[in-house]
């Protein structure tokens, strides 16, 4: 069966109604028959349903779905998708432990690492994550998880996933990849030999901005420490947005052809602007990994960066001129959404730390809706042409 059929087709139960849609489980706990069904459910001699903060049919039917586009044995929901990663490092880590992590990622996936594992002994190397070389040079004895976004957020530098997982498979060390960006419609990272995957599924798995979710799928035997670390410390998918979550993976594969076909046409269409340094997307045949992505990737995503000429100021004139994208921290949305990463989600981050990955003070990430591609095109070809006037390099 097609991972696109699995999306709409897996469900977990249906009540004695016999719905279509899966009815929603808004419940804290479950009843037992007697106490010796509590026992062995305790015991966990026997599967199923204790209490919510554990599993809930909305958000197994949820995690069963992603596994198979995924092409993953086990997962794990949360309340968020820094919740997913923060909980794959606190339950497959010790005190004493390294990492090895792209410095392409996310502001606070950074903060985690550099900041907050610290406090109980866990150190990480940050790489340039599109060089094998400097990953295998930061190994260590104690090294136990290689971590990178592929392609990074917000600059879309891509991980040669392949090459990476020949590494850690060399050494003993866990591959985890946040597949946010590509969506397992676009990019399946097991395949490609991580161990496992997490995504935030805020954004494109909802692609409605209306809940907060995060998933982690993978290898059986690595799932189980973390789902002893969430179990006991709770970051848990409420079932509400479970439910929401997994009605929308039903529509996943449409709405990524639609956003990724979109996505390119725009990049296309503003590369070469006077008002622009560059334009970035992988399917663009001046991105330097092109060839990397065609590769890995079916599409090239949903997502393009812009380096306006002028910085902030330009940039915050160009907000002011677009009539149709909305300005907001967020992405993955039916509608089109511009965000400025030097003063949002990366500002945290140094100067220094910023222009390594290639956060200009002009750079503006545009997560590609699914409005018609031609107004699309015609707003921020409108809005760039009232800024692009005198504007200097």
């Amino acid at each position: 069966m097609q991972k696109q059929t699995q999306a709409i087709r897996i469900q977990t139960e249906r009540s004695q109604h016999r719905e279509h849609s899966v009815p929603l489980y808004l419940t804290s706990s479950f009843t037992f028959e007697d106490a010796e069904m509590g026992r062995s459910l305790f015991a966990d001699e026997v599967e199923g349903n204790i209490y919510s903060r554990y599993s809930n049919p909305n958000v197994d039917e949820f995690i069963a779905k992603v596994c198979a586009l995924e092409g993953a044995e086990q997962g794990l929901a949360f309340g968020s998708g820094m919740a997913a990663i923060f909980a794959t490092f606190a339950g497959l880590l010790q005190s004493g432990d390294h990492v090895v992590a792209s410095r392409a990622l996310f502001g606070s996936a950074i903060q985690i690492l550099g900041k907050i594992m610290p406090k109980w002994g866990i150190t990480t190397t940050f790489v340039d994550g599109h060089d094998p070389d400097q990953w295998e040079a930061a190994l260590q004895p104690n090294t136990k998880i290689f971590f990178c976004e592929s392609p990074s957020n917000p600059g879309l530098e891509l991980t040669d996933l392949t090459a990476l997982s020949a590494i850690a498979q060399n050494h003993g060390v866990v591959l985890a990849v946040d597949n946010c960006f590509a969506t397992p419609v676009v990019q399946n990272p097991i395949e490609l030999g991580a161990d496992l995957v997490m995504h935030s599924a805020t954004k494109y798995m909802d692609g409605q901005g209306r809940v907060l979710g995060g998933v982690l799928v993978g290898r059986r035997e690595l799932i189980e420490p973390i789902r002893f670390f969430a179990r006991h410390t709770g970051p848990a998918m409420s079932p509400f947005n479970a439910w929401v979550l997994s009605k929308s993976l039903e529509t996943l594969y449409v709405r990524m052809k639609d956003h990724c076909e979109s996505a390119l046409i725009l990049a296309q269409k503003l590369e070469g602007h006077p008002a622009l340094n560059a334009v970035h997307y992988p399917f663009l045949a001046s991105h330097p990994q092109v060839e990397l992505a065609r590769q890995q990737m079916k599409w090239g995503g949903a997502i393009l960066t812009i380096d306006v000429k002028g910085g902030f100021e330009t940039v915050n004139e160009l907000t002011q001129h677009l009539q149709i994208a909305s300005i907001s921290p967020n992405l993955g949305d039916t509608r089109t959404i511009l965000t400025h990463p030097a003063s949002t989600t990366h500002s945290k981050l140094s100067l220094a730390d910023r222009a390594a990955v290639g956060i200009t003070p002009g750079l503006v990430r545009i997560a590609v809706g699914l409005e018609a591609i031609e107004d699309l095109v015609e707003d921020f070809e409108q809005a760039l042409a009232k800024v692009g006037v005198g504007v200097n390099a």
